[in-house]
């Protein structure tokens, strides 16, 4: 069994689900059967088939149609943290809930590319983060970071707080979307500055086909250090 991996961003909207989507495309393509989940979304639902939208992309890209109770246990109506719609709408996050169904998608699948939600230190109860959900998955994390200024304060933020929490970090990938610092600049002081080798960079995607991202991902991303 290859290890299932945490995809973690520094911030919301760094790219988690196309970062995710990608490496989905990429170990399928690898003859790997990978499984996608999202443990906590929110926002508006979709008409037809799974409510939350990054749920039906990464469906897509890891061709796995799972039941929506075990892949996206929770989908929670407002765009805020588990915790703020808990405080919201009275629906309390259900941590054994989100284990249990990430324990039986790792039956169903060789891997799992577990998607957070937000930054690593988003509130799911009091006192209560993602990274503590990471840390009880037992998996290790992938850090998303993005390529604007102000980034390298975000993530090496994130790193000290994976490291606090004792989670392994398989490396950071950059999402190059943003104007802000050159690759090879951000390269060399993320990893310096943290230890932890960076990866690869993704360009900004225009298409999001199985091919286009394939060939995306197989150049830019180191994917035998995410499979060691």
């Amino acid at each position: 069994m290859l290890k299932s991996l945490f995809i973690a961003g520094t911030d919301t909207d760094v790219g988690k689900t196309y970062i995710a989507a990608g490496l989905a495309v990429a170990f399928r393509k690898m003859g790997i059967d990978v499984g996608v989940m999202k443990p906590f979304a929110a926002g508006r639902a979709e008409k037809k088939g799974y409510k939350s939208e990054d749920i039906v992309i990464l469906s897509r890209a890891a061709k796995a149609c799972d039941p929506e109770k075990l892949v996206n246990p929770q989908f929670f109506k407002i765009p805020a943290s588990p915790y703020t719609a808990w405080k919201t709408l009275k629906t309390k996050p259900k941590i054994s809930t989100i284990l249990s169904s990430f324990k039986k998608l790792t039956k169903l699948h060789d891997m799992i590319l577990v998607e957070g939600m937000g930054g690593i230190m988003t509130p799911i109860l009091k006192n209560y983060y993602i990274t503590n959900l990471i840390k009880e998955m037992k998996i290790p994390a992938v850090i998303v970071t993005r390529s604007k200024i102000g980034t390298v304060n975000h993530t090496i933020m994130t790193c000290k707080m994976c490291e606090k929490y004792k989670i392994p970090v398989k490396g950071i990938i950059i999402n190059n979307f943003d104007d802000g610092y050159p690759i090879p600049e951000l390269k060399r002081d993320l990893q310096n500055l943290t230890g932890i080798k960076v990866l690869g960079s993704i360009p900004f995607i225009k298409n999001m086909s199985d091919a286009s991202l394939y060939r995306i991902f197989k150049k830019n991303i180191d994917l035998k250090t995410l499979l060691k």
